[in-house]
């Protein structure tokens, strides 16, 4: 048990420190070149694995269209937003926003899904959302104005998030995480490629510095790499419900490797709206048994 939770701290601290790494990375190579060196890493890491689980397994037919739109909305999407939102917003605020992904993973599914909620899981919803306003002062209007870029396209990454859990557990409950991670990192690589070219270029140069070789390892190769096999590891050793604590660690480690890294202030408004949200979250992930044996294929978010 020692292992497990050994496993889980270290998955949050690595997670959480991924929204400094990005801070490092985005303004010498960009939001998309960002996506790009990210999944690139990545990829590396988990394509050799990916190969030798292929071959044992005997090649069997892949969801190639349905493992793009994972790439799409639990990679590309998210992650060009999150850097963006970096941009205008501090690394903690960000990481606190996107512990609202649960919450929209429970309303897209009731939306879209046809998922029904228990009466605990509406009212996390709504304290969920009650964190969110603590969490922007009650200054909603910012999400609507020009201010949109920091909160507004913070919580769009989230929502992307949620539709892909919810499209992971109905499109892809037989396919293997390693198969859906690798992936939604090739789709992110060439995605973000894309974004670069018709954007602005990576300034290499400026990558060439400690905070940004950093960066790209930090990010890639164990954001999106290495922690993504750690998820998987808990989950199976342990169970899903035991990993997806570590939704409550992360922004807690965003906080303090923000503080001490970037001399980001921790606020009142930031740990009032983590209290808030983090009660929501628990509220809305009381599910039946029965409803938690479908999320044992539910993709994690590599932050």
């Amino acid at each position: 048990m020692a292992r497990l939770y050994s496993a889980l701290v270290g998955l949050s601290l690595i997670w959480g420190l991924s929204f400094v790494f990005i801070k490092w990375l985005v303004e010498p190579a960009g939001v998309w070149g960002t996506v790009f060196l990210r999944c690139m890493a990545g990829a590396l890491i988990l394509l050799p694995i990916f190969f030798i689980q292929r071959k044992k397994s005997g090649k069997k037919p892949l969801p190639y269209g349905k493992l793009f739109v994972v790439g799409l909305t639990n990679a590309a999407i998210p992650w060009g937003l999150i850097a963006l939102s970096e941009t205008q917003i501090n690394s903690n605020t960000a990481s606190i926003l996107n512990a609202t992904t649960p919450l929209w993973t429970g309303l897209i599914g009731f939306l879209l899904f046809s998922v029904v909620l228990t009466g605990f899981q509406w009212t996390g919803i709504i304290v969920g959302f009650l964190g969110i306003l603590v969490l922007m002062n009650f200054e909603v209007s910012g999400i609507f104005t020009s201010n949109f870029i920091g909160v507004g396209t913070m919580l769009i990454a989230t929502i992307s998030y949620g539709f892909a859990s919810q499209f992971t557990k109905k499109a892809l409950s037989g396919t293997s995480v390693v198969v859906i991670s690798t992936f939604q990192l090739l789709v992110g690589a060439i995605i973000g490629l894309v974004g670069v070219l018709v954007t602005e270029p990576i300034q290499f140069s400026e990558l060439a510095t400690l905070e940004g070789v950093l960066g790209i390892i930090g990010l890639g190769c164990f954001g999106s790499g290495c922690a993504t096999l750690l998820f998987f590891y808990i989950m199976t050793k342990g169970s899903p419900e035991f990993a997806s604590t570590v939704t409550y660690l992360i922004p807690a480690s965003a906080m303090i490797w923000g503080f001490i890294l970037l001399g980001e202030p921790v606020t009142h408004n930031l740990i009032i709206g983590l209290g808030i949200i983090f009660a929501g979250v628990f509220l809305s992930s009381r599910k039946s048994k029965k409803t938690l044996k479908l999320l044992n294929t539910e993709v994690p978010h590599n932050q």
